[in-house]
């Protein structure tokens, strides 16, 4: 185990999954428009608990748990973003994002 994981524990993987989520979601939303897009997601729980596993590392851990995004209303043109549903997970990642940096930021100091 590496120091900065004895250090940091499961919040630094946790804010790399985050950062990661943010990327998605923000892909998301800027292919609102775009025809035939599907939208897709990072399941965090099931993320977080494979990258903790013993070898886990945060990106195998963020491709296997990407799925697609099942939408409400299916559009006409193959899109299954839906904005409002895209930017409250975004809203929520990025407050969730913001307490993880600060947690370690207080480990830092």
């Amino acid at each position: 185990m590496a120091l900065g994981d004895d250090l940091f524990g499961v919040h630094g993987k946790a804010l790399a999954l985050r950062s990661q989520r943010l990327g998605l979601l923000a892909s998301n939303i800027a292919n609102a428009a775009t025809p035939g897009f599907k939208a897709k997601d990072i399941d965090f729980a099931k993320a977080l608990a494979s990258a903790e596993a013993p070898g886990g590392s945060a990106d195998q851990a963020a491709q296997a748990a990407t799925l697609f995004r099942v939408p409400l209303q299916p559009s006409l043109d193959g899109n299954t973003v839906e904005l409002n549903t895209e930017q409250t997970h975004f809203a929520e990642n990025a407050v969730a994002y913001q307490t993880t940096l600060s947690f370690l930021n207080g480990r830092i100091n």
